[in-house]
C-alpha cells in the first residue's frame, strides 16, 4: 500500500494575519514549518474576495515550494481571473472548487454535471500549461463520471459531511456517508483518476478516511492550524501523519 500524502492548507494563518491588517503571522513561515514537520505539500485557496490568502502569498508560496521541491496545490474558483493567475504561476497542482461570497467555508462539491460547459475549457487550459487538475466534488456517481469525462486527472472527495456527522455523534449517518466516500473512491479509481480527500478532518475522523485504499492524498488545514495554537504546528502535524500511516498499515496487514 502506497504511503498516503498529507497536504497542509495554510489559509487560516492568513486569516489571523488579516484580522489585524498586520504582516504576521506569515503563511510562508507556516508552509516552511509544515514541510519540515512532514507535510508532503502545501495547499492555499486564493478566494475571489481575498479574505485570507493574497496574490502576494501565492507568489511567495509558489517560489518556496519550487525551491523545496514540494508541490503547491492552488485551490481556486472556476473564473477567468483565477485561471489566469494559475497559468501565470504554473503551479504543480490546481484544485477547482465551488465558491460563494457569503459562505464561511466551502460548503459542498463542485457541480461538474451542471457546469460542464463552463468547467471543461478551464480544465483544458490548465492541463495544457502542465498543471495537474483536480476537481473538489461530492462522492456522487454522476459527479465522478462527469469529472472523468471532462478531463480532470484528480478528484478530491469532500469529507465535510462525514466529519460533521461523526463529531455530532450521528454515527449511523456518518457510516452511510463513509460508504458513499468509499464507493466514490472505487469508481474514480476504476476510471483511472487519482483520488484525494479533504475538508473537516481531525484526529478523531482521519483514520476511517485514510483507510480508503484508493486515496493517495489528504488535504487538511483548519484543524491543524487551530491545534497549532495550543501545541505548535509540528506537534499538530506529526500525530496526524502518524494516524494516517497507522490506517494504511492496518489495511495493508
Amino acid at each position: 500500500m502506497n504511503r498516503l500524502r498529507l497536504g497542509v492548507n495554510i489559509d487560516h494563518v492568513a486569516t489571523i494575519r488579516n484580522a489585524r491588517g498586520a504582516g504576521y503571522p506569515e503563511p510562508a513561515r507556516a508552509a516552511e514549518l509544515a514541510l519540515a514537520a512532514g507535510a508532503d505539500g502545501i495547499t492555499a485557496h486564493l478566494r475571489e474576495d481575498r479574505r485570507h490568502i493574497s496574490d502576494a502569498d501565492i507568489e511567495v508560496l509558489a517560489g518556496l515550494c519550487l525551491k523545496r521541491g514540494k508541490p503547491l496545490n492552488f485551490e481556486m474558483a472556476v473564473t477567468e481571473e483565477m485561471v489566469g493567475i494559475a497559468l501565470r504561476h504554473r503551479t504543480h497542482a490546481v484544485c477547482l472548487v465551488p465558491e460563494r461570497r457569503e459562505e464561511v467555508t466551502t460548503e459542498g462539491g463542485l457541480n461538474v454535471v451542471a457546469g460542464h460547459n463552463h468547467i471543461a475549457p478551464a480544465v483544458q487550459k490548465l492541463r495544457e500549461a502542465g498543471s495537474r487538475v483536480s476537481l473538489f466534488i461530492e462522492a456522487d456517481p454522476a459527479q465522478v463520471a462527469a469529472s472523468a469525462q471532462i478531463g480532470a486527472q484528480v478528484l478530491e472527495l469532500h469529507t465535510g459531511a462525514y466529519c460533521d456527522a461523526f463529531r455530532a455523534g450521528e454515527f449511523d449517518r456518518a457510516g452511510t456517508i463513509l460508504k458513499r466516500l468509499q464507493a466514490g473512491a472505487r469508481q474514480a479509481g476504476d476510471l483511472g483518476l487519482e483520488v484525494h480527500a479533504g475538508h473537516g478532518i481531525d484526529f478523531a475522523t482521519v483514520k476511517p478516511v485514510a483507510a480508503i485504499p484508493q486515496l493517495t492524498e489528504l488535504n487538511i488545514g483548519h484543524f491543524l492550524i487551530g491545534e497549532a495554537i495550543f501545541t505548535g504546528l509540528a506537534p499538530a502535524i506529526q500525530p496526524m501523519r502518524a494516524l494516517m500511516d497507522a490506517a494504511r498499515a492496518e489495511i495493508a496487514a
